[in-house]
């Protein structure tokens, strides 16, 4: 075993620790590469690598695992959703994973306002069962759908309505801990709970702790809050521990503070000149009692705003905004008149304000996409000035960031002075790492000068405790040491951490990584988790399918982002491309593309696994090892090609799906006896071209009536259509079975065809119409071709919008209910094609989400149960809550399928039922289509 000299700890683990643990612990004990690899990292810059994972199943696990960690003198740390930002949720031994069992909501008691809830209880969950009482849990962090109640606990979270009530810490009335020597103690005020020697120290300090902490500071969250132990503020050991980051004990329930919910919370969106400027007017909005008051600039929402005006986002003109929440009209009215503000905003819809706080929530990833290009990071990421010193802070950090060349966006909670901001760092350099260590330094002198707080919400963690001197002087952050040792003498607890802090320039997640390939673009993943939002769900979110159908980390999007950065480094994931724990990762990565949109930072993982895959199987075994779905279904278009029609035939012959790879649970889907091209070319066209009809494998050999609708709807407005003069393919099915070489020899051919043609290009199979726009020129970066016809790609509705302004589409005047294809919402977006189906009459929306079929993914063998369960998330609920009037739609061509397999709805593309009201009545009325039968589950 390893000892580390800084640390009373062992580091490092003996052979027996594992089967002990499984001997003594009814949880999980994983101390695989894969579970070891999926906890290095947090949402920091920092990467420790653990011995092993614990999920206890309760507190007896808790003191169970804890007593065989000392037994064995390994480290122990807890964890949550792993959103920390400061490394605290990353440990050297045993990583207590909370979130898989003691994730329950005890109790919700609106008479005292107090909920009782285990540490791995998602905040949004007991937000939801709390609604119903007219009650929250107040601090709401912008993780809110994923971050942990022990996780905030541990930081002292806050989110946006701290202005109007307060921290965790100002919302934790007792806490259940266990200790590392195994003592379960109930913390409370008047000193209950306290370990032994603790208040006797504290007698010894008073005078210490009554002046060494900094005065108008509602965010200080570094450092140990010991001036709670004062005995005029109750002796409260409760919220003394708030806050220590896993490093004095183990919370395994507790119990808190519930606030009642504003009874007509309007959103009050303020325009200013600039972020100086917001911050200069945030101190002077308080008195006016609003329940938030965040702020952010220009920079952070995107190049379409400024002080000009803010296209495209919904806010008022100006360089910044502040976001403020009040109660009611009167509220409203009075920030408004009271703001010295360039332009104002008062949202009163809730769908209004949701979109425009997702902008403010999404900061976290956003922001580190610099303007002009490259990633930001943090590291300097969240300290607290006194609100009234904010203004004059943001002008000295600025003015800070540009004296060593770097650039960053701040933003943040500005009511109470709370900055956030992620850095253009050089992590991947000596010199860069030299000059983050300079900078942080530097910074933290600066926070000090303004009398502030080195971390004013995510902890101090590894980036800043190193620094906690600074703000506290010697003799207090002494005393912290002392502390920890009362709590836990043999430091096994989140060594490292606030006390004998590890170095903020060690560590470092980025040491040893290529700069360049897939390992590097999966290190941009910061790990603030919004693909971890599990179980059924709304809103316009597709990602990430697997995980909210498993639960299981390795198949979220960051989850796969942390395997392919351990596989690149190749410590722990040691196989490099042959490694079998990323294959199994990516198995149940269905490539919707969600993440490539919903994912703050823009992780590609459906791209990412094509590169896998194709790395994975290359070499002269590599046709072998391959499912052969791969090569069945992966080369459909090249097999349909061939046969044509008589693949049906090939396909019904009883051995067909073992042979292919598939599972028999499904039937394949039959092949059309004329193919859509055969059709128009003995058709002809009745117009002259004025766009290129793309005959894709789906529409053409698959489902040919498509094709039919849509030349159909194209003249009827007017638009005369033309096909390619040969066989085109956009490369889909080779691409999302990793077979790029195969690919970019589709690509090419299609290319050969297509030529130098310019104009409009309809594509009618949205993943089709997606691979186009964006595999197409990403694979072949160096052929000009490529760009040029992903530039010229349209879907029908963009089509009719933009080439036929004036034609009127027939009125349908129904309902809808299907799908809205996973690879439109991430790539294509939608906004044409719901404003077609207003104009044509269709309500109602389209579920979200993904199908589950996605492409081969549903029809391999052992897939079946996900592919089901994604579609249980949004897809079948929302058909079986439709009227039986409703029209069923999908564009794509696997959620049809899906939908067929699934329910007795005959789905159909937009294009059948705008052509079937045309054909009908002259595409003007539309009579009520007749109802088709339909089974209970679907």
């Amino acid at each position: 075993m390893r000892r580390d000299p800084r640390h009373p700890c062992v580091v490092g683990t003996d052979e027996g620790l594992a089967a002990d643990l499984r001997a003594a612990v009814a949880g999980e004990v994983d101390f695989t590469a894969a579970a070891r690899a999926l906890v290095t990292m947090d949402a920091s810059n920092y990467r420790r690598v653990p011995a092993g994972t614990v999920a206890p199943r309760d507190a007896d696990d808790v003191a169970a695992t804890l007593e065989i960690c000392r037994a064995h003198g390994v480290p122990v740390v807890p964890r949550g959703a792993g959103t920390s930002i400061g490394g605290q949720a990353t440990g050297t031994g045993v990583v207590l994973d909370l979130t898989r069992h003691l994730d329950g909501l005890v109790s919700v008691d609106p008479d005292t306002r107090t909920a009782v809830v285990r540490p791995g209880l998602v905040l949004g969950r007991l937000r939801e069962a709390a609604r119903p009482y007219g009650l929250t849990f107040g601090p709401d962090p912008s993780t809110h759908s994923r971050c942990t109640l022990g996780g905030m606990i541990g930081n002292n979270a806050c989110g946006a309505h701290s202005v109007a009530w307060g921290t965790t810490a100002d919302n934790v009335r007792s806490l259940e801990v266990v200790t590392y020597r195994g003592e379960r103690l109930t913390l409370g005020t008047d000193g209950r709970g306290a370990p032994a020697g603790l208040l006797d120290t504290v007698g010894r300090h008073l005078a210490l702790l009554r002046t060494g902490y900094p005065a108008g500071l509602p965010r200080r969250i570094s450092g140990y809050a010991l001036d709670a132990l004062l005995p005029e503020r109750g002796t409260d050991v409760v919220r003394s521990f708030v806050g220590s980051e896993g490093t004095l004990g183990v919370i395994t329930e507790a119990t808190v503070r519930l606030v009642p919910l504003p009874a007509a919370p309007l959103l009050v969106v303020l325009g200013y000149a600039d972020e100086t400027a917001a911050a200069d007017a945030a101190a002077g909005l308080l008195p006016l009692g609003p329940l938030t008051v965040e702020g952010m600039a220009a920079d952070l929402v995107g190049p379409a705003t400024g002080p000009a005006g803010s296209a495209g986002t919904g806010l008022p003109k100006g360089g910044a905004w502040l976001f403020c929440e009040v109660d009611g009209e009167p509220a409203a009215r009075a920030l408004v008149r009271a703001a010295d503000a360039v332009d104002a905003l008062v949202v009163r819809d809730p769908a209004g304000q949701r979109a425009l706080w997702r902008i403010r929530e999404d900061a976290a990833g956003t922001a580190t996409r610099v303007p002009g290009g490259g990633d930001a990071w943090p590291g300097w990421e969240d300290c607290a000035v006194p609100p009234a010193r904010l203004g004059a802070y943001l002008r000295d950090f600025r003015a800070l960031l540009a004296a060593h060349g770097l650039r960053g966006t701040p933003y943040g909670h500005f009511g109470d002075g709370c900055v956030h901001v992620r850095v253009d760092f050089d992590l991947w350099t000596g010199k860069g790492v030299r000059d983050f260590r300079r900078f942080s330094e530097d910074v933290a002198d600066l926070v000090v000068a303004h009398g502030g707080s080195l971390s004013g919400e995510h902890g101090d963690g590894q980036a800043r405790a190193e620094l906690l001197p600074k703000m506290y002087g010697d003799e207090l952050v002494a005393l912290f040491g002392t502390v920890k040792d009362l709590w836990d003498p043999d430091g096994g607890l989140n060594p490292g951490m606030l006390v004998r802090p590890n170095p903020l320039d060690s560590g470092l997640r980025f040491e040893g990584l290529p700069l360049v390939g897939v390992g590097r673009e999966a290190a941009r993943c910061v790990g603030v988790a919004k693909c971890r939002v599990a179980g059924p769900s709304t809103g316009d979110t597709v990602m990430c399918p697997s995980f909210r159908a498993t639960g299981d980390e390795k198949h979220s999007t960051r989850g796969r982002a942390r395997l392919l950065h351990e596989m690149a480094l190749g410590e722990i994931v040691t196989g490099g491309w042959r490694s079998e724990e990323v294959r199994e990762a990516l198995d149940l990565c269905l490539s919707c593309k969600g993440c490539r949109s919903d994912c703050p930072v823009g992780v590609d993982m459906a791209a990412y696994k094509a590169e896998f895959l194709h790395r994975h199987y290359a070499g002269p075994t590599g046709w072998w090892r391959r499912p052969r779905a791969h090569w069945t279904m992966g080369g459909l278009p090249r097999w349909l090609d061939l046969f044509g029609s008589r693949l049906d035939t090939l396909t019904r012959l009883p051995f067909a799906a073992r042979l292919a790879g598939v599972t028999d649970t499904r039937p394949l889907p039959p092949v059309a006896a004329r193919t859509f091209t055969h059709w128009f070319a003995d058709r002809g066209s009745s117009r002259p071209p004025a766009l290129t009809l793309w005959p894709d494998t789906f529409t053409d050999h698959l489902a040919p009536e498509t094709g039919r609708a849509a030349v159909r709807v194209l003249e009827d407005a007017g638009l005369g259509a033309d096909l390619p003069p040969g066989r085109v393919c956009c490369g889909l099915t080779y691409v999302s079975t990793g077979r790029l070489g195969a690919a970019r020899r589709v690509m090419r051919r299609t290319l050969d065809v297509t030529g130098e043609a310019t104009g409009p290009v309809v594509v009618l199979e949205p993943s089709c119409a997606a691979t186009l726009r964006t595999d197409l020129p990403e694979l072949l970066p160096d052929d000009p071709r490529a760009a040029r016809l992903a530039a010229r790609v349209l879907t029908l509705a963009e089509a009719l919008e933009r080439l036929a302004p004036g034609w009127t589409p027939p009125r349908l005047d129904r309902e809808v209910a299907g799908q809205t294809h996973c690879h439109q919402h991430a790539v294509l977006g939608d906004a044409a094609d719901r404003r077609l189906r207003a104009r044509a009459g269709l309500t109602g929306d389209l579920a979200g989400g993904c199908c589950g079929l996605a492409g081969n993914f549903g029809f391999e063998p052992g897939h079946e149960e996900v592919s089901r369960a994604c579609a249980e998330d949004r897809l079948l609920p929302a058909l079986r809550e439709a009227p039986p009037t409703a029209e069923i739609l999908a564009d794509g061509f696997s959620c049809r399928t899906q939908i067929t397999h699934l329910t007795d709805h005959r789905p159909r593309h937009l294009a059948e039922v705008l052509a079937e009201a045309i054909d009908r009545d002259g595409g003007r009325t539309m009579p009520e289509r007749p109802n088709f039968p339909r089974k209970g589950g679907g």
